[in-house]
């Protein structure tokens, strides 16, 4: 799968959602697919979580 098609499927859900459930049930779908997105991400290694901590302290990191 490319990515336009996972995108007009995450967009599809989250219309689908809005329409039956509400925009409260919307919000909360649209959350849960973005920490699953950033959870996926972290497992296959292409975000340091290292970096990402540092970058919230205010650490700056020249590499």
């Amino acid at each position: 799968m490319n990515a336009s098609v996972i995108g007009a499927a995450a967009a599809a859900v989250l219309a689908l959602t809005w329409v039956v459930l509400g925009f409260w049930a919307f919000v909360l779908v649209a959350l849960a697919m973005l920490i699953g997105a950033v959870a996926g991400r972290i497992i296959d290694g292409r975000i340091d979580v290292r970096a990402l901590a540092d970058v919230f302290r205010g650490r700056r990191s020249s590499s």
